[in-house]
């Protein structure tokens, strides 16, 4: 799959928490489309490091290996659903 979306995330933050049906929801609406790679930020900190993420929950679209988007924070499903769709 070219596109992916990675989800740095933790169970510990609310943000993270009031995202996640939303991030479900696309998943499944999306498949085929977009492969969602979800990254708990404190048993994958090697990855967030990598990423240089500073707060969570944080989303990098990647396009054939390489970043092409990121956002950090809440939003709204079609807010975020059209973030992903413009990167497609």
């Amino acid at each position: 799959m070219a596109v992916k979306v990675l989800d740095f995330w933790a169970t510990w933050c609310p943000p993270c928490n009031v995202m996640k049906p939303t991030v479900e929801e696309l998943e499944k609406e999306l498949a085929g489309k977009v492969e969602f790679v979800k990254y708990d930020v404190d048993q994958q900190g090697e990855m967030a490091q990598k990423y240089a993420v500073m707060s969570i929950p944080t989303y990098v679209i990647e396009k054939d290996g390489k970043e092409v988007a990121r956002i950090s924070g809440v939003r709204s499903k079609e807010e975020f659903k059209s973030w992903v769709e413009e990167q497609l």
